[in-house]
């Protein structure tokens, strides 16, 4: 017998890529994964599961994933408790919810996608001087072009900038974006964790302590974006003299000083509420690329989103001007003061984000891992940077968490930041020599 004719219209077209999205706000837990399945009724078999719940509903983490996974159905799951949820209302707003019950539950449909979620104990740490392959042994997923990783770490860690430092030595070119979970008073973990490999009929150990997360390769990847919320102040300075955290001397142009004697130059031309910020919002940039230093007057140089990582200022020493900084300075560093408000915070992610528009269109989804000092203490009211982003990207859902600490790269490297906004946005991966997939 010959072979049948083919029908190109009877073959099956490939999968198209979907995001559904839910919030529930139940301070019964139960009643908030019942939301969340009226919400997602008829979702398909999904590639990604990424659950977000916030503190109030610690103490119950260990039923969730199962509750979940009776009616809802992923190849693999991720998340964590967080001291806030950032969600998609069934009407398609997204919501920044602080300090109240919520959960919110994403599925992906990915096609062409390589997904490879990983788990790791963080306890014990491979050496950051030696080679990378026992960095990626702990992942378990081989380095390639295009690839991006999300990372959820337990507060509890005590080697987070350790495993963030090693994670970037083994994966240098794969973009990681997260953050750190919200702690809590029960006895287990942070994290949520299941991969689809438990044995047949054996519960699967979904909350978990160290690190977890999931390698995106293939057809799609996450754009990430780190919004610090800062302006500067007074001129670029370069670091003379440091010690390990400590500045002692800067320099601008040919006048050298003390950090403290460079700022007390600053304020005499700050308005008197630009002063009264300086007493609690007065941060230090640190330069992560080399620029040229501005002349030697004091006009704000305006530089471009990322050019420096903000950073604490921790510690002044009266006796000799000197500051310490949340990071370790190096002598020719360029830094620059900065002050942290609403109107800053405004700019600067509409100028990250009108950027991001330009060179992609709209994403199948938005995460944002986002700091527990902004929200409504930052903006003074509610939904600060999920609005601005919609501004950009009309109908993109949104999803995420406020965290204790938020995993983003600045300057080409990833770092651990305090009071941003670090955003993954899913895209299609541009295919070697080609143009980016549609959605």
């Amino acid at each position: 017998m010959g072979s049948l004719p083919s029908f190109p219209w009877l073959q099956r077209r490939p999968d198209a890529p979907w995001c559904r999205t839910a919030l529930g706000r139940d301070p019964s837990l139960q009643e908030a994964v019942n939301q969340v399945f009226e919400q997602l009724r008829g979702a398909g078999e999904a590639d990604l599961a990424l659950v977000f719940a916030s503190a109030s509903y610690a103490s119950d983490l260990p039923r969730l994933l199962p509750l979940l996974q009776q009616k809802l159905s992923a190849a693999h799951w991720l998340g964590c408790v967080g001291g806030g949820v950032v969600g998609t209302d069934p009407a398609g707003a997204p919501h920044e919810i602080e300090q109240q019950p919520a959960l919110t539950v994403t599925l992906l449909r990915l096609p062409g996608a390589s997904l490879h979620p990983f788990a790791i104990d963080t306890t014990s740490l491979p050496d950051l001087d030696g080679p990378a392959e026992p960095w990626r042994e702990r992942v378990g997923g081989e380095l390639e072009d295009g690839q991006s990783m999300l990372l959820l770490l337990d507060p509890t860690g005590t080697a987070i900038n350790d495993l963030i430092s090693g994670l970037d030595y083994a994966y240098p070119n794969t973009t990681k974006v997260g953050g750190i979970a919200g702690p809590h008073s029960a006895a287990h973990g942070s994290l949520l964790f299941d991969s689809g490999t438990a044995a047949p009929n054996t519960p699967a150990d979904t909350v978990r302590n160290g690190a977890v997360g999931c390698l995106i390769s293939g057809a799609w990847r996450l754009d990430p974006l780190v919004a610090q919320g800062c302006r500067p102040i007074g001129p670029v300075l370069e670091v003379e003299q440091a010690q390990r955290n400590v500045v002692i001397e800067v320099s601008c142009g040919s006048t050298r000083n003390s950090p403290v004697a460079a700022l007390q130059s600053i304020l005499v031309d700050l308005t008197p509420a630009e002063r009264e910020q300086v007493k609690h919002s007065l941060f230090l940039g640190v330069g992560r690329s080399d620029f040229s230093l501005p002349s030697a007057d004091l006009t704000p140089v305006a530089e471009a989103p990322g050019s420096f990582l903000v950073r604490n200022l921790i510690g002044v020493d009266p006796r000799n001007g000197a500051v310490a900084v949340g990071e370790r300075m190096r002598v020719g560093q360029k830094v620059q003061f900065q002050l942290r408000d609403a109107d800053a915070s405004r700019d600067e992610s509409r100028q990250l984000l009108a950027g991001q528009a330009r060179r992609r269109s709209e994403p199948l989804a938005a995460f944002l891992f986002a700091c527990l000092g902004r929200g409504e203490g930052l903006y003074g009211e509610a939904d600060g940077d999920v609005n601005l982003c919609r501004e950009v990207f009309g109908t993109v859902p949104i999803a995420g968490l406020f965290c204790n600490g938020e995993i983003g790269p600045v300057g080409g490297t990833t770092h651990l930041h305090g009071y941003t906004a670090s955003w993954g946005f899913l895209v299609p991966n541009d295919p070697p020599g080609g143009t980016a997939t549609p959605l």
